[in-house]
């Protein structure tokens, strides 16, 4: 009987039949994986999100009602995904936060883009995320895959004063691809000469035949943009073929510490992520003490993009004064102006894409240190 009853709903929802939604409440529709293979990502940014609907709600809401996100899980899954899209629309919820991984995020921005209900992604980093949203509806906080390419190599050349590079990349892997790529343009750019491009698969275990190529070319860095499991091998390898110069890494290497038993391989490594745990600014210590009182853990990335997400969107709803009017509520969102946890100045493009500085990470003693904020 149940069953039935939630299909007999579902199916009034879906021809506008019934409200799901109190008219005392704010209702944001998340999406997220909250179970599967890529479930930590989802909760992370679940987690940081409820904290932070959690601090509105206790000092008074906003537009004199309180907030709630609904939550629905897409196990990572395209058709997961667009089904619970397609609830929420229905529902008419007044925005949307997530979809967190880019497949999924893609599949249901093709609907929301059509639709016109504001979306809000916190870590989607593909260009294409938000380009069915045409600069109108569809935004995201994190920066996106070239853009991370772009700042190593400005490190590269400004900071650490090199003049040869090289690369290590996946060549199975569309986000180690297009960072290498963009890396490689801006590195030539800037008048540094790129000595070797290897390419590998994450699935290897032996990376020496391609780190002594790279070792005989004499680089004065290595970009690797790949994710912490890998590199945690390929930073012992490299040490032991003879590499002694900086890696460079991406977002990808968030946690990779917690990967190597000689954290000494990773000594002096810099990469670029969305905020650093280390950064001593009052926005960032005070998501740290909440998030750590809460949930007695550090926050990854993710998490620090999800709060910046859900306080942009919420921002943006009170800036239109109206929560059921989506033309009003994506035209805030256009109009943002913020500091966050994770970068200071934070506007959308007219693709709906973050402009603020890289976060750079610098490796010393075990431990991350804030080292510098650089824009591409």
């Amino acid at each position: 009987m149940k069953k039935v009853f939630c299909m007999l709903l579902s199916a009034l929802l879906a021809l506008g039949s019934v409200s799901a939604l109190a008219d005392d409440v704010i209702t944001i529709g998340g999406l997220a994986p909250l179970s599967g293979a890529v479930a930590v990502y989802g909760t992370a940014v679940q987690q940081a999100a409820d904290l932070y609907v959690e601090q509105v709600n206790a000092n008074g809401g906003i537009l004199g009602k309180q907030v709630q996100i609904e939550w629905l899980d897409t196990k990572g899954d395209v058709t997961e995904a667009i089904n619970a899209y397609n609830r929420l629309y229905s529902e008419g919820v007044s925005a949307l936060l997530g979809p967190v991984i880019t497949a999924t995020a893609l599949a249901v921005a093709d609907y929301a883009g059509q639709d016109g209900i504001p979306m809000m992604t916190a870590t989607a980093t593909n260009y294409d995320v938000t380009t069915p949203g045409n600069g109108y509806n569809i935004f995201r906080v994190c920066m996106l895959d070239p853009f991370q390419g772009q700042v190593m190599a400005v490190l590269a050349k400004e900071n650490l004063g090199c003049s040869k590079v090289a690369i290590l990349y996946d060549n199975a892997d569309d986000y180690s691809t297009g960072v290498a790529a963009a890396f490689n343009e801006r590195a030539l750019e800037l008048g540094m000469e790129v000595v070797a491009y290897e390419a590998c698969t994450a699935a290897d275990v032996d990376f020496k035949a391609q780190l002594t190529n790279i070792a005989n070319a004499g680089p004065d860095a290595v970009l690797v943009p790949m994710y912490y499991g890998p590199v945690a091998l390929i930073a012992r390898q490299a040490r032991e073929v003879g590499i002694t110069v900086p890696l460079l890494g991406v977002d990808g290497w968030d946690g990779v510490l917690e990967q190597v038993e000689d954290a000494s391989v990773l000594e002096g490594c810099y990469f670029v992520n969305h905020y650093s745990p280390a950064d001593t600014s009052e926005k960032v210590v005070d998501f740290l003490a909440k998030f750590e009182e809460k949930y007695g853990a550090t926050p990854n990335a993710f998490a620090a993009l999800g709060y910046d997400a859900i306080a942009v969107l919420l921002n943006a709803i009170e800036a239109a004064g109206d929560p059921s009017d989506w033309e009003a509520i994506n035209a805030a969102l256009k109009a943002t102006e913020f500091d966050g946890v994770t970068g200071q100045g934070l506007t959308f493009d007219d693709h709906g894409d973050p402009s603020k500085a890289g976060v750079i990470n610098v490796i010393k003693d075990g431990a991350y240190e804030l080292y510098d904020y650089i824009q591409p």
